[in-house]
């Protein structure tokens, strides 16, 4: 079982907290302040951390540096009752991976905590699984039961970066930037020749589909 620690000083928004993530098959800890909570991270592992912004002792912002130090690779969500986009920028600046704002929607939030964990996941094992797909980070491999495809980086980076994230519209700019980088000269012309050739390739699998989203960029979409 997945275990999270509930880092919030207020009481009963803690115990909805855990109560909400115990209904959804996490099993959960909870620390009044970011000491206690640094404490009990010495005592033993955590797959994911839920922290309050305003504490008592150490703040969010604080504890969630001290804990980057340690766990480079820990997902954190932060949930405040702050809503100015210069505190959610400080909060991705000292490494949060996620923010919400309070009142917060319980199933939203376990979504949100779904989401992150799978990425982390994704991040730790170097491999991507869609249905019957599997799509192997370092060896650039695509496979689907005994067959095998090996496909140059690029292509491989792009079709990984869409799957990561399936049905969330990715704009031809963001694309260039992460795959060919900020300083590449990539234009259109040779993301759309990417995109195509990932299309060809894989026009006979039934289990995802890369989709242009007309004036926006491109997705890409589960059949299955």
């Amino acid at each position: 079982m997945l275990k999270i620690l509930v880092v919030e000083d207020d009481t009963n928004t803690r115990k909805l907290m855990c109560a909400v993530l115990k209904q959804n098959g996490f099993e959960t800890y909870w620390a009044e302040d970011g000491i206690i909570a640094l404490n009990l991270m010495e005592q033993q592992h955590f797959d994911l951390v839920v922290l309050d912004l305003m504490m008592p002792n150490m703040d969010g912002y604080e504890l969630t540096r001290q804990l980057r130090l340690s766990w480079e690779n820990l997902p954190i969500l932060m949930v405040t009752a702050k809503q100015e986009p210069k505190d959610k920028r400080k909060g991705f600046l000292v490494g949060t991976d996620d923010y919400m704002t309070k009142p917060v929607d319980e199933q939203e939030m376990v979504l949100r905590i779904k989401a992150l964990l799978r990425r982390a996941k994704i991040a730790s094992e170097h491999k991507l699984t869609v249905d019957k797909v599997v799509l192997d980070y370092d060896a650039l491999t695509v496979s689907r039961e005994d067959k095998v495809i090996t496909l140059p980086q690029k292509e491989f980076y792009l079709l990984f970066k869409l799957l990561s994230y399936p049905n969330m519209i990715f704009t031809r700019l963001q694309l260039m930037d992460e795959i060919w980088g900020m300083e590449s000269e990539t234009d259109d012309h040779t993301l759309n020749v990417h995109i195509n050739r990932l299309r060809d390739r894989f026009r006979d699998w039934s289990e995802f589909d890369i989709v242009t989203v007309r004036g926006l960029g491109y997705k890409a979409v589960k059949k299955t």
